[in-house]
């Protein structure tokens, strides 16, 4: 169905970089139409003007932190860092990486019979680049979990 693709090297990671660039502006934008709001217009108040200022940051740190997602790969295995949660996952660990047409982003089928979300691979602005990170990693984790040594082997 699609050629085989060779993994790359190691450490690499896997972020979603438009969107990161978009959300990131948007907070910045928010912050500087609240902030210069809260200047411009005087009737306001010094709590006013606080509370207009505070605002804009809690939307830029909240968009911040939609932008921080991502996948980290390295020797050791996998680090998942999703909006609030961080994970790492040792190779063994992955038995399949899906982003199937409509996902919303990554999926890792883990051996423990549950499914973890990648948010660091998304198809959302970056539909191709998304796809080749997708078979990049699916490639790593391939190639490394047939390198691992099996729990038998001790």
């Amino acid at each position: 169905m699609s050629e085989p693709v060779s993994p790359p090297a190691l450490p690499v990671t896997f972020r979603p970089g438009r969107t990161r660039a978009i959300l990131l502006t948007a907070g910045a934008a928010i912050f500087v139409v609240l902030a210069g709001v809260s200047l411009l217009l005087e009737q306001l108040g010094p709590g006013d003007r606080i509370t207009f200022i505070i605002s804009g940051a809690l939307a830029f740190w909240a968009l911040a932190q939609l932008g921080r997602v991502k996948v980290v790969a390295d020797e050791s295995g996998v680090t998942v860092v999703n909006i609030v949660t961080r994970r790492h996952l040792a190779w063994a660990e992955i038995v399949q990486v899906n982003l199937r047409p409509g996902d919303p982003w990554v999926f890792l089928n883990l051996s423990d019979g549950t499914s973890l979300p990648a948010l660091g691979i998304q198809p959302g602005v970056a539909k191709q680049r998304a796809i080749a990170d997708a078979r990049a990693l699916r490639a790593l984790a391939e190639t490394r979990a047939t390198a691992a040594p099996g729990p038998s082997e001790s």
